[in-house]
C-alpha cells in the first residue's frame, strides 16, 4: 500500500521539540507504527515495539537500561504492554534529564485509562490522538481548517476552492470504506472479512486481556448494537433491557470500547440557555467502515431511499471527519450535540474556549433546504440574546452540490467542502 502522509505529523514534531515525552495513541491498525518508524528514522532515533516478545521481556527485565542504552528519541511502540514498570522508568529517566523529545510512546489503548498503568506522566507528557485516515488524507488534500467556520467575515465559507464533485453514492462508498489504511484498499467482501477479524483481535487481545472480562460474547453483541445505533443518544438502561444485560456490564464494556478507541462519546452541550437540556451523550463508532462491516451493509444498501442506517452513519462519518481534523490542528474547539425537551436537536455544536460557537446539521439529502436549519436558527437567536457575537456560523452539510448562504450566518455546503 502506498504511504499516506499523516496530517498529525507536524504536531508530533512540534511536541517532540518541546516536551520530554510524547504519547501518540489510537486504535490498532490506524497507522501509529508506520508513523513512529518514520519519526525514529527522521530524527536518527531508535524504534522498539513491545509487541515483540523478546523486546518486551528485555524492557520488563531491566527497563532503565532498555530506555537509556539506545539512541534517542526512543520510540516505544505499544507502551501499554510494558505496564507501570516501564512507564515509571520513563518518568525517572526524564526527571533526571529533561531534554525535550527523548521518548515517543505509542499505544493502542487510551494511555490515561489503562488500569495497569497508574503513572500518568503529568507535567512531562504531550498526548496526541491518531485516528484512522481522514478523507483529506486519503485524497492527498490539505488538512481541513475548522477555524474557517469561526471566521468573522460572512463569506469565509465560500472563499476557499470549490469542493470536488461527489455524488450521494460516492459519499456512501466513503462511509463504507472507512479510514483504516489496510481495509480502505480492499474490495467490499474482503473488507467485511477484515473488519470481522479486526474486532475479534481487539476484543480478545486488548479488551479481555486488560479488563479480565467474564462475558466475552457480550462484547461482540454490544459492539454490533453500537454500530447499529451510532449517532443516537446513549440510554444505558434501555440498551441493557434490549440486550438482556445489566446496566453495570453495559457501562463497563462501553468504557473498555472507548479505551481501545472502538467508540467515542459526544457529550451534550449547554450554556444554560434552557433549564432542561438533555444530558445524555451520543455514541459514535470510531470508523463508519467498521460499523458498515459489522452491519453487513455496502453502498448499494445505503443508497436505498428507505435505508434506516444511511442518515446515522453519514452523521457519524462527518463527526469523525471533524474530530480527525481537530486531532491534527492546533485549534481545539470542543465537540458536542444538542437536544432539549422542546425537541430542538442539533447534530454537532463546536465551542471554542473563548465561547465562540458553530452549529452543524448533517443530512443525507442531495436537495437541502433552509427549513433543515430551523433548530440552528433558533440556537443562533438564543445565543445572540445571551452573548452577542458568540454565535459564528450555522452550517448544513449535505450530499448534493449546492453551496450558498441562506440567512444571517447560515450556510449550506456539500460535505466534501471539508476536503476541498
Amino acid at each position: 500500500m502506498q504511504l499516506v502522509p499523516r496530517h498529525v505529523m507536524p504536531r508530533v514534531g512540534e511536541a517532540l521539540d518541546n516536551f520530554r515525552v510524547v504519547v501518540l495513541h489510537g486504535a490498532r491498525q490506524c497507522g501509529k507504527s508506520t508513523l513512529a518508524r518514520m519519526v525514529a528514522a527522521e530524527r536518527d532515533g531508535t524504534y522498539a515495539s513491545l509487541d515483540d516478545d523478546a523486546t518486551r521481556q528485555a524492557a520488563l527485565a531491566d527497563p532503565r537500561s532498555f530506555l537509556l542504552d539506545q539512541d534517542h528519541p526512543l520510540v516505544v511502540d505499544e507502551i501499554q504492554l510494558g505496564g507501570d514498570r516501564v512507564v515509571r522508568a520513563v518518568k525517572q529517566a526524564v526527571d533526571v534529564d529533561s531534554t525535550p523529545g527523548r521518548f515517543l510512546l505509542t499505544g493502542s489503548t487510551n494511555f490515561l485509562t489503562v488500569p495497569s498503568i497508574s503513572e500518568s506522566l503529568a507535567g512531562r507528557v504531550r498526548l496526541l490522538h491518531l485516528w484512522p485516515l481522514s478523507q483529506a488524507e486519503l485524497n492527498r488534500s490539505a488538512p481541513f481548517r475548522v477555524q474557517a467556520w469561526f471566521g468573522d467575515e460572512s463569506d469565509t465559507l465560500h472563499a476557499s476552492a470549490r469542493p470536488a464533485a461527489m455524488t450521494r453514492r460516492d459519499y456512501m462508498e466513503s462511509v463504507c470504506r472507512g479510514g483504516y489504511p489496510e481495509a480502505s484498499t480492499l474490495p467490499d467482501e474482503l473488507r467485511r472479512d477484515w473488519f470481522e477479524s479486526y474486532v475479534e483481535t481487539v476484543t480478545e487481545r486488548d479488551i479481555v486481556a486488560l479488563g479480565d472480562l467474564r462475558r466475552r460474547a457480550a462484547l461482540g453483541l454490544l459492539l454490533r448494537w453500537v454500530a447499529a445505533s451510532s449517532g443516537s443518544e446513549l440510554n444505558v438502561a434501555g440498551t441493557a433491557s434490549r440486550l438482556g444485560l445489566d446496566r453495570a456490564t453495559i457501562g463497563s464494556y462501553l468504557a473498555w470500547m472507548e479505551t481501545v478507541f472502538l467508540v467515542h462519546l459526544l457529550p451534550s452541550w449547554s450554556r444554560n440557555l434552557t433549564a432542561r437540556a438533555v444530558r445524555r451523550p451520543k455514541v459514535h463508532i470510531t470508523d463508519t467502515g467498521l460499523a458498515a462491516g459489522l452491519m453487513g451493509l455496502d453502498a448499494s444498501a445505503l443508497m436505498v431511499p428507505t435505508s434506516p442506517a444511511a442518515g446515522p452513519l453519514l452523521e457519524t462519518f462527518v463527526v469523525n471527519e471533524i474530530a480527525r481534523s481537530l486531532s491534527a490542528s492546533s485549534a481545539a474547539p470542543r465537540l458536542h450535540h444538542y437536544r432539549d425537551h422542546q425537541q430542538h436537536e442539533i447534530d454537532l455544536v463546536l465551542e471554542r474556549s473563548d465561547g465562540a460557537v458553530v452549529a452543524v446539521e448533517i443530512k443525507a439529502t442531495t436537495s437541502p433546504n433552509v427549513s433543515q436549519l430551523r433548530h440552528v436558527e433558533w440556537l443562533r437567536d438564543r445565543i445572540d440574546a445571551a452573548a452577542p457575537g458568540a454565535f459564528r456560523a450555522g452550517i448544513l452539510l449535505h450530499t448534493g452540490d449546492q453551496r450558498y448562504t441562506v440567512g444571517d450566518r447560515l450556510h449550506i455546503c456539500p460535505i466534501s467542502t471539508m476536503w476541498a
